[in-house]
């Protein structure tokens, strides 16, 4: 690797872990804006949606940049084509993160339900921490990590059904609840996309660092997009 490479590369890699950092915050305060209905907060993630955009752009031109100039090649090609698919993960955690905020500005509003009735804490935990590991097997190029991550999406998964069941009772019992109710299990899908994402970026480093593409391998995800 040529000396000009290897900064562009460390130049790069600055600029995504800036990224990640930033994408972990909003969804951290997106989560906690609804679990304390604090509508304010909600509305901080909202309006600093544009600053996650901005750096989506900025990472991918960096990328193009180097494989345009510098032709790389084996692990640095590697490396490059998985920071764009990561790149476009974080983004789109962002937009997730969002998409919660505006839940939790609607929730904080509404008055037959005041407290969450099921454990959407304990599914936003679980989340985050799948975040914040894949975001660190990025950090330290920790294939190992990144694997725990992908082998934890099972979870986060079964706790948006148990989700699903417990509102559909609620709304059954109590009709009149059913919009607020509805809401919280919005926000409790846009958790498990968040985890799939992570599963995604975890999966993405497994690749950056062992060139193995995680997703097909043997007991890989199913990733045929069906409901549940």
């Amino acid at each position: 690797m040529s000396v000009h490479l290897q900064r562009e590369i460390q130049k790069l890699k600055r600029k995504v872990l800036s990224l990640s950092a930033i994408v972990e915050q909003r969804v951290h305060q997106a989560v906690k804006a609804v679990e304390q209905r604090d509508a304010a907060l909600a509305e901080l993630v909202i309006d600093g949606d544009s600053q996650v955009d901005r750096a989506e752009v900025e990472v991918e031109e960096e990328c193009l940049k180097i494989l345009a100039l510098h032709q790389p090649v084996a692990a640095d090609l590697r490396l490059i084509v998985a920071v764009l698919k990561i790149n476009n993960d974080l983004e789109r955690i962002g937009d997730l993160a969002v998409n919660i905020a505006r839940k939790a500005v609607a929730f904080a509003s509404e008055q037959t339900v005041t407290e969450i009735p099921f454990d959407l804490a304990g599914m936003s935990e679980k989340t985050k921490a799948m975040l914040r590991d894949s975001l660190d097997s990025l950090v330290n190029l920790d294939a190992g990590l990144a694997r725990r991550v992908c082998a934890r999406d099972q979870e986060v998964n079964q706790q948006k059904r148990d989700i699903r069941l417990q509102v559909e009772e609620l709304v059954r019992i109590h009709p009149d609840r059913a919009t607020p109710l509805l809401k919280l299990q919005a926000a409790s899908r846009n958790l498990e996309r968040i985890a799939d994402l992570a599963t995604n970026i975890a999966e993405d480093v497994i690749y950056m660092v062992e060139g193995e593409i995680a997703r097909h391998g043997p007991g890989g995800r199913d990733t045929t997009g069906g409901k549940t």
